[in-house]
């Protein structure tokens, strides 16, 4: 069996072949420009690979609603060029083959639940905190849509009282993403996050605002596993600064053993590391063929 991946971020795509057991047989990956000549880049690359379905997994925000008449198109992104570009259509174009289509993050819980650190679960909340940041709902062994599709990245956290950076996000300022996105430890410290040593100020005010959604997700959602993966979350030093922020915020109030005694294994990266997206997407692809 082969089937197509296409992990598309805002940043760059990867695009790929595996089978129904999880494997990525054979990857490319490169910059995202504008949408034609990326697209074509896409298209060139599967043109002899001959996969019997493609799954995406994509920056947003997207149309998820198969009934709606922009369904497969990338909707309000800032990211120049791409508002309202109709992805699924052009990929639809050039192959006629079935399709599984959904956000990066939710594509990444859903590689998790099957192959990675959310293995034989049906819940979890994936958080990709880089460029952005995204999160991604799987529940009762589902990804959650509904309205559009979960938008975490975006939420408002109470803000840090050392902290007067006024937030980078294009629409809200001083949002989760606009605070604590990889452009904002950028624009607040003057040097890129990688470069900053692990016992800076930085990444307390960071678990700060980062522990604050997750602490939101686990009373809204009770996921059973939160991971964290993205550029930003390589810092290895955060995820004990966040599960401490997070037992802080909850107070004992959860009264669950993940929560109170097993947070070392309950908020963690990546089981598929830097392939979580890549392998969603193959996921949402087996998941589209088995539709079909």
């Amino acid at each position: 069996m082969r089937i197509g991946a296409i992990e598309a971020g805002g940043t760059k795509f990867v695009c790929g072949v595996g089978n129904e057991h999880g494997a990525i047989e054979d990857e490319v990956s490169f910059p995202t420009e504008l949408p034609e000549p990326t697209l074509e880049r896409v298209i060139a690359y599967f043109r002899d690979k001959h996969v019997e379905a493609i799954g995406v997994g994509s920056f947003g925000p997207l149309d998820l609603n198969p009934h709606s008449a922009t369904y497969g198109h990338v909707t309000t992104t800032p990211k120049p060029g791409w508002n309202g570009y109709d992805v699924l259509g052009k990929l639809k174009a050039a192959f006629d083959v079935p399709y599984g289509w959904d956000t990066d993050v939710n594509a990444a819980a859903l590689g998790e639940v099957k192959w990675g650190a959310a293995q034989g679960l049906d819940s979890c909340v994936y958080y990709t905190v880089g460029t952005g940041i995204g999160v991604g709902v799987l529940t009762e062994g589902k990804l959650v849509h509904g309205l559009i599709h979960p938008e975490g990245g975006h939420v408002l956290p109470r803000r840090h009282p050392e902290d007067d950076f006024p937030g980078l996000c294009p629409y809200h300022g001083d949002c989760l993403e606009g605070m604590a996105a990889g452009p904002s430890l950028e624009a607040r410290w003057k040097v890129k996050g990688q470069e900053l040593t692990p016992d800076h100020p930085a990444w307390a005010i960071e678990a700060y605002y980062l522990a604050q959604a997750v602490t939101g997700s686990i009373l809204m959602l009770s996921p059973q596993k939160i991971i964290m993966g993205g550029g930003v979350m390589q810092q290895s030093q955060l995820f004990p600064l966040i599960r401490k922020e997070v037992q802080k915020n909850l107070a004992g109030y959860v009264n669950a053993p993940a929560i109170l005694d097993e947070m070392d294994e309950y908020i963690v990266p990546p089981g598929l590391g830097n392939r979580a997206g890549l392998c969603g997407a193959l996921a949402l692809g087996l998941e589209a063929l088995a539709r079909s």
